[in-house]
């Protein structure tokens, strides 16, 4: 049985914050401001992951009210739900995620990330697309004050089942 989880996320741009997307930090003046490394690509991936075996989410898992996971690296998290798919019987078929920020450009990370994200979940590259988009100014990624990604996982039922 084939199945479909959809995840978003979302985080104000500030000062004095590094900017990681997928695991990749892209040198820019803002940083997205979360309790972990807030990379939005990784916590949409990881909700979509789960969403897709009905796993819960991010936030129940790694609550932001628990100290562990201050400044956590996302890209461990996203491991570690993918890793709870495969444990309830699941396989990633492939993943697909939009990054919807104005700036920086994001054209020269994406393959660093899609290479990252195939690491962490347990696929080939070619099951992964990470798309950058912009806004065209409207609302807060047009204005440049956030960062937010959409994704979406399908995944099978492992043969075992």
């Amino acid at each position: 049985m084939t199945r479909t989880g959809h995840g978003f996320d979302a985080h104000r741009l500030v000062q004095g914050r590094r900017f990681v997307l997928g695991g990749v930090e892209i040198p820019f003046e803002r940083g997205a401001l979360g309790h972990s490394d807030a990379d939005v690509l990784a916590h949409a991936l990881a909700d979509a992951v789960l969403g897709a075996a009905a796993l819960g989410d991010l936030g129940s898992r790694f609550p932001d009210s628990d100290e562990r996971w201050k400044d956590a690296d996302s890209m461990l998290l996203l491991e570690r739900c993918a890793a709870a798919l495969h444990a309830s019987g699941h396989r990633v078929v492939n993943v697909d995620a939009t990054i919807v920020v104005e700036q920086p450009r994001l054209a020269p990370y994406v393959e660093e990330m899609r290479r990252n994200v195939a690491q962490r979940i347990g696929v080939a590259v070619e099951c992964v697309s990470v798309k950058a988009k912009t806004s065209e100014g409207m609302g807060f990624t047009g204005d440049g004050s956030g960062v937010a990604a959409y994704a979406v996982a399908s995944v099978e039922t492992d043969e075992r089942q």
